[in-house]
């Protein structure tokens, strides 16, 4: 199969949807692996590593799109890239479809097959290729916040650790899931005072085995959120639906109650934000205040640790790109279940129910849609 490798053109974006690792594997099974000039180059990637892997070097995207069966990227096509996209070519990357109704109509009109990362699943039902970004953006979540709460970047001017005779700073986990078990174990290791709150009293049991008393646990009801947030130093949004929108969870009423300078970090804005006055930003201007409330919401938190980040997604993305590539789209999707969860667009419409309920279209799954 012919495989492309664009260069990702989001802001501050630069990890690459394969490795030279990665190509290798493919290209020694076979495949014919085609990446972008500089794809690699801002983690440290040169064309000649991919070279030396197999791999043929094209110039522009355009030759890319033009050539490949299978796009392999990290973060969803923007609208330029969507019209690249044919009828019949396979997209294997982020989509976060549920709050972009725009990328899930220019999907649409492209006639291509889109499978996203974060809806593939396991034979758990855990989804295998959003955790290790999750993991990630769970331990980042600590690392910006603790920096946003410093006094020259608007904060409070609290240190999470606190020191002998001060207090920890106050650390808030809404979501006990990947993001926040990572999340807790970075504040605890901090030293913070830590509260993660979540509805699932098994998760809440397992967090308290897992870490013991120096974490707090809450069920978390409306009321139990809005208390843990107004006494907060730093609140972590850590909330998923796989495929659906995140629910708002901290209203904007709230804020008038917290301390002046106190920051939120919502690692759920890929798909919406679970503040309600969260809306996406950049690692070029990562934060704004709101009622003096320091918001942290960059929708591709991992692209700061970009070669860490690039490096943990090919660990778990390469099977599944070696199935694709291999089998074809058709008979990967029929032997795999957990993949096919994955499929969110294919010919023109939308085959992901949660996705199609988030944007309110029909859903015409692969079955209906072929």
């Amino acid at each position: 199969m012919r495989i492309g490798v664009p260069k990702e053109i989001k802001d501050n974006e630069y990890r690459v949807g394969l490795v030279p690792a990665s190509v290798r594997e493919l290209t020694q099974a076979g495949h014919l692996v085609t990446v972008e000039a500089n794809a690699g180059l801002g983690i440290g990637y040169r064309d000649e590593d991919f070279r030396r892997a197999g791999a043929t070097i094209a110039p522009t995207a355009d030759d890319i799109f033009a050539s490949a069966d299978l796009i392999v990227k990290v973060k969803e096509p923007q609208p330029a890239e969507c019209r690249k996209l044919r009828p019949g070519q396979v997209l294997f990357t982020y989509l976060h479809l549920a709050p972009d109704p725009e990328q899930a109509r220019l999907l649409a009109e492209s006639g291509c097959t889109a499978i996203a990362y974060e809806t593939v699943t396991d034979r758990a039902g855990r989804l295998p290729l959003l955790a290790p970004m999750s993991e990630i953006a769970g331990r980042m979540a600590i690392q910006v916040g603790a920096v946003a709460l410093q006094k020259s970047a608007g904060g409070s001017g609290v240190l999470l650790g606190g020191v002998p005779g001060v207090r920890p700073g106050r650390v808030v986990v809404i979501g006990g899931g990947v993001v926040g078990t990572n999340a807790a174990r970075m504040a605890l290791g901090l030293g913070a005072d830590v509260t993660v709150l979540d509805k699932s009293l098994p998760r809440l049991s397992a967090l308290d085995d897992l870490f013991g008393p120096g974490l707090k646990t809450i069920y978390a009801t409306m009321d139990a959120v809005e208390e843990a947030a107004i006494g907060a130093d730093l609140v972590v949004g850590a909330v998923l639906v796989a495929g659906a929108a995140a629910p708002k969870l901290v209203a904007r009423r709230d804020l008038a109650l917290m301390r002046p300078g106190s920051v939120l970090v919502d690692v759920a804005i890929d798909q919406g934000g679970c503040f309600e006055t969260s809306h996406a930003t950049t690692h070029s201007d990562p934060t704004y205040v709101v009622d003096g409330v320091v918001h942290y919401c960059v929708a591709n938190m991992p692209g700061g640790v970009a070669r860490t980040s690039t490096q943990a997604l090919n660990n778990a993305t390469l099977p599944y790109v070696l199935a694709l590539a291999g089998k074809g789209f058709s008979r990967a999707m029929a032997e795999d279940e957990g993949l096919l969860n994955g499929l969110n667009v294919h010919e023109g419409r939308i085959t992901h129910a949660a996705v199609a309920a988030a944007l309110g279209v029909p859903c015409a799954p692969l079955a209906k849609a072929a």
